[in-house]
């Protein structure tokens, strides 16, 4: 009864926007357009999209203009759900709210490591950003290197795992990534015994420590079948969190000859009753750990629909649904849209 009472309005609140998620029929609608230009207007159709590309000209419509308008997209839905929150919901997400912060530091590190003449444009968040995090956005928007962001994270979590790397020497963008991701998960998997308890720390439990296993998984494959890594660099790159893997298994895949041997050992895991246990010789590991993800955010949502598990479930697909929307108009931009 506490958690209808303490949920019920945002619950309520979610219900509604909920209503303006995409539908598949209408993404198929969207992926036979033949144009950029006919996508976005497609978009602005839609109530929650509307507001974040009127006025925008064709001229704009390049894929980091459109990017950033859906990333604001995104954040509004979260000021939004912020603003209404009680005191308890803010807890978690203020907790979520370092997922979006990896994701800007992450996108200056990619622009840093390209080290492109123009800087990147992160004023239309610098408002959303002003009210909730530490970092400097002004700063960070003026960044040409990888030296450059990790020197403008000065004063924030994120500057001492990132300086360390730059000390040895080992600040290349893959290492970067990998500690602040590593940064995130262990931040977030500590936090939630401090403010959540019961069975929303169960629900939630499993939601992150799904991700952890899934990343963990694509990482092991990616580094035997792309790098050829040796043993100690895969256990250096993996997050030394797990949920169903146990370390035996984890130790096992390390130690695997090749990639396919990995898919066997992930076949007589815990995810083996999933769609892992499907994998073919060849297959990309993305879509089905992806695929195994969306499942469990739904079944703690719909299992748990007074407490934060609906707040965290929102949050995940409306991410989701941007994701889809950015590979529909590449899709379309580049003339593959057919089969979407």
């Amino acid at each position: 009864m506490g958690s209808l009472i303490h949920y019920s309005g945002i619950s309520t609140k979610i219900r509604a926007m909920e209503r303006w998620r995409i539908k598949p029929e209408q993404f198929e609608q969207m992926a036979a357009l033949e144009s950029v230009p006919e996508a976005v207007r497609f978009l602005r159709s839609l109530p929650p999209y509307e507001k974040i590309f009127s006025g925008v000209e064709d001229k704009e419509l390049h894929r980091g203009r459109i990017e950033q308008l859906l990333n604001l997209a995104q954040y509004e839905d979260f000021a939004s759900l912020y603003q209404f929150a009680n005191m308890k919901q803010r807890r978690f997400l203020d907790l979520y709210f370092m997922h979006y912060e990896i994701g800007i530091v992450k996108t200056c590190l990619r622009n840093g490591a390209g080290r492109r003449e123009s800087a990147q444009d992160l004023s239309g968040f610098k408002e959303f950003f002003d009210r909730h995090s530490s970092v400097d956005l002004a700063q960070l928007s003026q960044c040409r290197s990888i030296d450059e962001v990790i020197s403008g994270l000065k004063g924030t979590i994120y500057y001492s795992p990132l300086e360390s790397l730059r000390q040895k020497g080992q600040a290349a963008l893959p290492a970067c990534e990998t500690a602040v991701d590593m940064l995130y998960f262990k931040t977030v998997w500590k936090i939630k015994e401090k403010y959540l308890s019961g069975q929303e720390k169960k629900d939630l439990t499993q939601c992150f420590g799904t991700r952890m296993d899934m990343l963990n998984l694509q990482w092991i494959c990616r580094a035997k079948k792309y790098y050829h890594l040796p043993e100690g660099e895969i256990y250096a790159m993996i997050i030394p969190i797990s949920l169903h893997l146990k370390k035996t298994e984890i130790r096992a895949m390390a130690q695997a000859e090749d990639v396919e041997q990995v898919y066997a050992l992930i076949r007589n895991s815990w995810y083996g009753r999933l769609d892992l246990g499907n994998l073919e010789k060849g297959q990309s590991l993305e879509e089905p750990c992806r695929e195994v993800i969306d499942r469990i955010y739904e079944l703690t949502s719909r299992k748990e629909p007074y407490s934060a598990s609906v707040l965290n479930s929102y949050l995940y697909f409306k991410e989701r649904e941007i994701e889809k929307i950015i590979t529909t108009i590449e899709r379309i931009r580049y003339g593959v849209a057919a089969g979407i």
